[in-house]
């Protein structure tokens, strides 16, 4: 089990309607833009569903301690407001598994 101190991953998925889908987009691409700059940002991804119903963002930070402090921030809080006007959202932590390519 991983402690505060190890890399973690989080999985978010977002649900909106279909015709708020590539807003949704456009949202979670500005807000990832607004984590990147944070300390402990790794990486990110940001998809979007085939169904039209639901977006994911998939992103790797240093620590547990630092996605916490990002979840804090008033940059990256006001960045979410326009997302929690379209969406609701499931997040989970993950420890990183392996890569294969």
């Amino acid at each position: 089990m991983s402690d505060d101190t190890d890399p973690v991953v989080l999985i978010n998925v977002y649900r909106c309607e279909p015709e708020k889908q590539a807003v949704l987009m456009d949202h979670l691409t500005a807000m990832v833009r607004t984590q990147r700059d944070l300390e402990g940002f790794i990486s990110a991804n940001v998809h979007r569903g085939l169904n039209g119903r639901v977006a994911a963002v998939h992103a790797v930070w240093r620590s547990k301690d630092e996605w916490k402090a990002m979840a804090r921030h008033p940059s990256v809080a006001g960045a979410m407001e326009p997302i929690l006007a379209i969406a609701t959202f499931e997040p989970h932590l993950y420890e990183p598994g392996e890569v294969i390519d």
